[in-house]
């Protein structure tokens, strides 16, 4: 083999090692992008939670409800990629909302695709992969979409 071809089978293969690296630098870039946004949705629930609820307390007049009732609100996590879907306000009995963690979105479709069906349970755990159980007593009172 003369030097010439030589020298283009070598920048061939480094070009080509060089396209397989950023391909794989790009997946994980495409990763911790979700990360990021999952950890900066916990942080606006977190830093917004008590003013998004009194909002949303204002906003459907339930600001006189008993005194066992408790509104509160958590993180949806959808299932499948555990990853954070934006927030919600669960309601009901004190004791039963202060266990809830998270709402665990669960998506499915119905007639081919016609219908998108997405079920959201008030769950006891963030970690829904390992550990889905429903908090019963609570239901989802809204839904909250957050802009990143």
């Amino acid at each position: 083999m003369n030097k010439q071809r030589k020298s283009i089978l070598i920048l061939v293969l480094a070009l080509a090692v060089t396209a397989a690296l950023f391909t794989a630098v790009i997946t994980n870039a495409a990763g911790i992008g979700s990360v990021l946004k999952g950890g900066a949705i916990v942080l606006l629930v977190d830093k917004f939670g008590n003013g998004l609820n009194s909002t949303i307390n204002k906003l459907t007049a339930n600001k006189g409800v008993a005194v066992n009732e408790m509104t509160k609100i958590v993180p949806i996590i959808s299932i499948g990629g555990g990853s954070y879907a934006g927030a919600a306000q669960v309601s009901g009995p004190a004791s039963r909302v202060k266990l809830v963690q998270a709402v665990a979105q669960l998506e499915t479709s119905f007639s081919g695709k016609t219908f998108r069906i997405k079920a959201l349970v008030p769950v006891a755990s963030k970690n829904t992969i390992n550990n889905i159980k429903r908090v019963s007593g609570v239901g989802v009172s809204a839904v909250i979409d957050v802009r990143l």
